[in-house]
């Protein structure tokens, strides 16, 4: 999604939103566009209000006037009742305009709108689509759509939908909290709710948004996020319109502890463009999107089917789990099949802990050993409370944070009775437990369905599709529990930096960018602190860097800046860069050298020049004195040749530093969702193979370490080969410092290091180089 031209001013003067409530459940409604046809679609949306039982006002309206049964069909919208609460309008896209500025003369406080033919047609339908939202939104009145068709709001049996429905059942407050779905398409929304409803999984609403010309994904969350009838919230999603909206709304619901769950296509360029012919949707950064919904705890997920799974997983078990894997079945088979599955999974499956695996042992038979995985074998079918045994022993084992029986379907009373062992030894765990009826092609029997629904078990069909869902909450509850929350609501707050314009943030940065204060003095890098509390203090070494306060802040014009100016603000941070400074002549450099020793490394600085060492500007392990004269004046030939236009600050004097591990890192930020991190192992691991972790700018630097460890090259990190474990407190530290910077200078847009170097454990970082990008 592109930014506006000045989002903070145009967010300063928008009204407050339109208050969403009338949608749900308004005490009158009007259908403009009726007509006495039969079959028509006014006629379709009037039948679903009245077979639901919808028992306030209905107006009706439409060109042709007339009588439907006992109704009057008005012929304008003028001769509406001022206050009316919602207005249907079953009107064509060139019809709407005027219909909505119509409605709000009349006071009408919210309004449905069906009709396709705006954003998702290109700019033209993009622009009346706006100027439908303010004329809403100026008027307070709330704006559905367009390009919706409709929803369900089973809490009171209320159905605003433009096809013929065979009327779901209403929410039987006895089924306790229930899930609300939101999507950006009806199809999809529509078989989310019918597969939930299949299962027996209660439901509170079922809201298709279109393309959100007003209303969207947010201030629904917003809404389920105080409802009384909603226990975890749905969500399929197009594009996220406004990211600090929409985070803000998540961190209400983590607030009322309503888990939510999210399917978003977009990782491919096929797959953005049809959500743009489909909503009108503007392909934003998905993988930035996936990575701040997450980290304000939303759980995103891949498929239809784990969005379905993993919803009804979350509803009845909020809190996600930490620990591995138990699995209770009556074949081998499943036992082997389910090994190597949750091994591509990443889901751990722990032995049982010596005490567990005892006290389990005294309820088997010799042949039957006492593990995780427990295969009861055919046991089951002769002593059914062997199942209740091994699924309250599993639960119990401190390891475990989930399980998973998958049992056969047997004859209609077995499978009763399997499932109510089943629950009973689960009913003293709090963990999530699903049950797997195997044979997946024939319905269970009705009694099953109704001791299921009753205790609100999680039943699924496939063994597979279960242990991908329990994959999904146990990856998940890990991120969680490494990240702290924190009272700022930091991804708001980076949100909001983000839109920040090059305006505001450079206007006291339009001098040219300054030399140094003292031409030719060394700039003194800082020493690194420990990142955590049980990290080994940092060691500065004379062949590293030596320590110094922080440096102060440079000024600088907006643009890419040179080098030396990118190490004065890591300096700032105290992240470590190798002694020297800048020269701005031979006598400079000689001085600098001197006093830092040799060997050296000469490298050449402007702001335009960011490939040096393409253009013959880095020149490594300068020996002496002698040999530095004569790298002068080549690095000044081989600029003058490659880069003949650019005019040098001059050229940065550096002691060669020891050898470590090479990493990048490295953050931008995006025009939507903010700052976002990169981490990565330097060379080939992320040229050739994309081996990086992307982060937000707020992650504890604990967090930051198991990122580290998530790298395909991770073992480098930990001593690899006789090579010694790098300093990975130093290595979170300097990225927590970066995510700061990101947070706290909006005018940086981008910065990278490449490399940063790891020392030893104890040894620090130091970074050799760095670009930097302000606005």
């Amino acid at each position: 999604m592109k930014p506006t031209p000045d989002t903070a001013t145009a967010l300063a003067e928008t009204p407050a939103a339109p208050d969403i409530r009338p949608f749900f459940r308004p005490d009158s409604v009007a259908i403009i566009g009726m007509s006495s046809k039969p079959g028509s679609a006014g006629q379709v949306v009037l039948a679903n209000l009245v077979n639901g039982g919808y028992q306030g006002q209905i107006h009706l309206v439409g060109r042709s006037g007339g009588q439907l049964a006992d109704r009057p069909i008005l012929t304008d919208i003028a001769q509406l009742p001022e206050g009316i609460e919602l207005a249907i309008l079953m009107l064509p896209s060139e019809a709407v305009r005027d219909a909505v500025q119509a409605c709000v003369a009349r006071g009408i406080r919210g309004a449905v709108c069906f009709a396709s033919g705006f954003a998702e047609m290109g700019d033209e339908g993009r622009r009346q689509q706006q100027e439908i939202a303010e004329l809403a939104r100026a008027g307070g009145m709330a704006l559905l759509g367009p390009n919706t068709v409709g929803y369900f709001n089973y809490a009171d049996a209320f159905y605003v939908m433009m096809v013929p429905l065979v009327l779901p059942p209403r929410l039987d407050p006895k089924d306790g909290p229930a899930i609300a779905i939101v999507a950006q398409s009806g199809g999809v929304g529509a078989h989310i709710a019918a597969s939930l409803l299949a299962r027996g999984v209660p439901l509170s609403y079922m809201m298709t948004t279109g393309n959100e010309a007003q209303t969207g994904l947010a201030e629904m969350v917003r809404f389920f996020a105080a409802d009384p009838h909603t226990g975890a919230i749905v969500i399929y999603a197009e594009q996220i319109r406004s990211a600090s909206d929409f985070l803000a709304a998540a961190h209400a619901a983590r607030a009322s502890r309503k888990p939510i769950v999210m399917l978003h296509p977009g990782r491919s360029e096929q797959s953005q463009a049809a959500a743009q012919s489909h909503t009108g949707a503007l392909a934003g950064n998905h993988a930035a999107m996936r990575l701040m919904a997450r980290h304000a705890g939303v759980l995103v997920v891949d498929t239809l089917e784990e969005v379905i799974d993993v919803g009804q997983l979350m509803l009845r078990y909020p809190t996600p789990p930490t620990g591995g894997l138990g699995l209770v079945t009556a074949s081998g088979a499943i036992c082997g099949l389910a090994q190597d599955y949750v091994d591509t999974l990443g889901l751990a499956m722990p032995p049982l802990s010596p005490a567990q695996a005892e006290t389990l042992r005294g309820h088997l038979p010799a042949f039957l050993p006492s593990r995780n995985p427990l295969d009861i074998g055919t046991l089951s079918a002769y002593q059914p409370s062997i199942l209740e045994t091994g699924v309250a022993a599993l639960l119990a084992d401190p390891g475990i944070g989930s399980l998973l029986a998958s049992m056969p379907m047997p004859e209609p009373a077995a499978s009763v009775e399997w499932l109510d062992y089943f629950l009973a030894g689960a009913a003293d765990s709090g963990k999530p437990a699903i049950y797997v009826m195997q044979n997946e092609d024939t319905p269970p029997a009705a009694d099953f369905i109704a001791l299921a629904r009753k205790h609100r078990a999680v039943i699924m069909r496939s063994p597979e599709r279960a242990l991908r869902a329990l994959a999904c909450v146990t990856r998940f509850g890990l991120e969680q529990s490494t990240e702290q929350s924190t009272a700022q609501s930091p991804p708001q707050a980076a949100v909001q930096a983000a839109t920040q314009t090059a305006a505001q943030t450079t206007a006291a940065q339009t001098a040219k960018q300054p030399a140094m204060s003292t031409p030719g003095a060394m700039a003194a890098p800082a020493a690194t602190a420990t990142a955590t509390a049980t990290a080994t203090a940092i060691i500065a070494s004379h062949a590293h860097a030596s320590i110094a306060p922080p440096a102060p802040w440079p000024a600088m014009a907006p643009g890419a800046q040179a080098e030396w100016l990118g190490k004065q603000v890591l300096r700032t941070l105290s992240i470590a860069t190798p002694p020297g400074g800048l020269a701005r002549s031979l006598e400079d450099a000689l001085h600098i050298a001197a006093g830092i020793g040799y060997p050296v490394a000469l490298k050449a600085q402007a702001a335009h020049l960011t490939h040096k060492s393409d253009a013959g500007g880095v020149l490594l392990n300068i020996a002496d004195a002698d040999a530095l004269r004569v790298a002068w004046q080549t690095l000044q030939d081989n600029i003058r040749h490659a880069a003949p236009d650019v005019e040098l600050d001059g050229a940065l004097v550096e002691k060669m530093g020891a050898r470590g591990l090479e990493l990048v890192v490295g953050a931008s930020r995006d025009p939507q969702w903010g700052p976002i991190l990169m981490v990565g192992l330097g060379g080939i691991w992320v040229e050739a193979l994309g081996d990086v972790q992307l982060l937000p700018p707020d992650l504890p630097q604990d967090a930051i370490i198991g990122k580290l460890l998530a790298l395909k090259g991770h073992q480098l990190l930990r001593g690899f080969r006789g090579q010694p474990a790098v300093d990975l407190p130093a290595v979170a530290k300097a990225v927590a410092q970066i995510g700061h910077l990101m947070l706290t200078r909006p005018e940086i847009a981008e910065i990278d290091i490449n490399p940063l170097v790891a020392y030893p454990e104890g040894q620090g970082v130091m970074a050799l180089d760095a670009l930097l990008v302000t606005r």
